[in-house]
């Protein structure tokens, strides 16, 4: 089980590097149906791997100066906030919900990276100071609120709204969505600390693999054509989607007792 795990860990940051997001849409999909791990723990886990391999990323990108640390600072700070009172919320939801919830937001990534891979990215704003501020926080709250219930880094909704809210240009909304994603999924990851035990061996492990995979995956990008995988991946994410939902819809829709959070 150990090989196995630390080969898909392995992937993952390879899909990572090769994409530049959806660290979570794989991630934790992996820990609950591959890896045997009960929801809430593989959400709580996933958040963690993803804050860590976003952490990495960003490096990257902040020395290329792809990164507005002013917009990551503000964008992240209301929706850490979200993100919090999220994790906080989910120990309310049954594990079927939140799964249900995961589905949803993984249609919406296959859409929004389908959308990319066509090469409709959506066009450049300039901001118009306080007219923008009300939209530009409901976006990061709600963003958060994705993250702290579902697991999801939500890089798919804040490149756009970066892009369109903030004005900044597609490769900075990038880099910039990376630090969001670091401080959401972190703090999502310390919401959950009480709720879920955490096998941090097993974790840190897990994320040290991911984020090698990161290394290889961006090296990888430069020869693989990116509009091509982002359209099989956004088919791929249809397919889990689906699959998850068939699985967990009936159940979210009927009353449960509360859920036993085992560990491994």
């Amino acid at each position: 089980m150990a090989a196995v795990a630390f080969s898909l860990a392995a992937l993952i940051g390879v899909a990572l590097g090769l994409l530049g997001g959806g660290g979570s849409i794989l991630t934790v999909p992996v820990l609950v149906y591959v890896l045997g791990f009960p929801v809430k723990q593989g959400i709580a886990m996933g958040l963690a791997v993803v804050g860590l391999a976003s952490l990495v990323g960003s490096f990257g990108h902040w020395r290329r100066g792809n990164v507005r640390l002013g917009a990551a600072l503000a964008f992240g700070g209301v929706a850490t906030i979200g993100t919090f009172a999220g994790a906080r919320l989910a120990t309310w939801l049954s594990g079927a919900v939140q799964l249900v919830l995961f589905a949803v937001a993984m249609l919406a990534a296959a859409f929004f990276m389908y959308l990319n891979a066509r090469g409709d990215e959506p066009a450049r704003l300039e901001p118009r100071g306080k007219a923008r501020r009300l939209p530009l926080a409901a976006a990061a709250l709600g963003v958060g609120l994705l993250t702290g219930v579902a697991g999801v880094g939500g890089g798919f909704l804040i490149v756009p709204a970066l892009v369109l809210l903030v004005g900044l240009p597609m490769r900075e909304a990038v880099g910039t969505s990376l630090v969001v994603i670091t401080l959401n999924a972190l703090v999502g990851f310390l919401g959950y600390l009480g709720t879920v035990q955490v096998p941090w061996g097993w974790l840190a492990a897990f994320s040290a693999v991911a984020m090698a995979g990161i290394g290889i995956g961006t090296r990888l990008s430069t020869r693989v054509g990116q509009r091509a995988l982002q359209r099989a991946f956004s088919v791929f994410l249809l397919a889990m989607a689906a699959l998850i939902l068939a699985q967990n819809a009936g159940t979210a829709l009927r009353p449960t007792s509360a859920e036993t959070v085992s560990t491994h």
